[in-house]
């Protein structure tokens, strides 16, 4: 489901103050129970040096930072000011009033070119539960060099698919769809009328909607087969109630992107995510 949300309006968005404190439990006791959006970070360096290393057929990505530094690229940059133009067209009755990032450097700084161009008066404020999947041994690897340097992890990997697959020292989709749990507990237990924008990966976003959607594991495995989650796209879920559950109303929106000419790009992860 694609929709082009800067044509349409979105509805009940409400102005909010900021305040000093950081994180989702502070944010969203002031705002965020009504309408969700998810935003995946503009093109990184590590995106674009991954992209170079599995097309080189190499076994290490060169990157140029560990996964939590490593910053936004050129386009990345302008990918974030074009989502920043395209929210700066909501009418300020309707724009969100509370906005939480990744504490990782390509989120947050995705978030704050974002509002800054929109001319939001808000804060961004950090939550370490929408960090990436943390992959333990395995970072930095690409796909072909985790066959040649951890040939059981491979074989694990393939057996029991990605959702459950945990690589020593990392994460498993599971895992991450616990800590988004924890989220979404404080939104469905606050009051209603208020929307929040978070600004996170693409797995993070697959995950919310594992979870929102009560999605299978076939159907989460399904969607990440098919599916890539755009740089800077945006992933929009309502409840016009404030209690009960979520609606995906528009999934993996890029349009603003390539409406003002700038490069749409998806830098996907390994599509071999179902088990053997």
């Amino acid at each position: 489901m694609r929709h082009g949300f800067a044509r349409r309006g979105w509805g009940g968005f409400v102005n909010g103050g900021s305040s000093n404190d950081d994180g989702l439990t502070e944010a969203v006791q002031e705002a965020g129970a009504v309408e969700l959006l998810l935003i995946r970070h503009g093109e990184s360096e590590g995106n674009v040096a991954a992209t170079e290393a599995r097309e080189a057929g190499v076994e290490v990505i060169q990157v140029p930072a560990r996964d939590a530094d490593v910053d936004l690229s050129g386009t990345g940059r302008d990918q974030a000011e074009a989502l920043g133009t395209a929210l700066g067209r909501i009418a300020g009755e309707f724009r969100p009033d509370a906005v939480v990032s990744s504490p990782y450097a390509r989120a947050r700084q995705t978030a704050e070119i974002a509002v800054k161009t929109a001319g939001w008066p808000l804060e961004v404020r950090i939550d370490e539960r929408l960090r990436d999947r943390e992959l333990g041994i395995l970072d930095r690897l690409t796909r072909l060099g985790v066959e040649n340097r951890y040939p059981e992890e491979s074989e694990r990997r393939e057996w029991l698919g990605k959702l459950y697959y945990r690589p020593p020292g990392g994460e498993s989709w599971a895992d991450v769809a616990l800590r988004l749990r924890s989220v979404l507990a404080e939104l469905n237990n606050l009051g209603t009328g208020h929307r929040v924008m978070l600004v996170c990966h693409d797995a993070v976003i697959m995950l919310f909607r594992y979870v929102l959607e009560g999605l299978s594991e076939k159907e989460l495995l399904d969607l990440a087969a098919t599916e890539a989650i755009l740089n800077a796209s945006i992933t929009r879920f309502v409840r016009p109630s404030g209690v009960g559950p979520w609606t995906l109303e528009s999934f993996n929106v890029a349009d603003h992107l390539a409406e003002q000419g700038v490069t749409v790009t998806e830098h996907a992860g390994d599509t071999s995510v179902r088990p053997r």
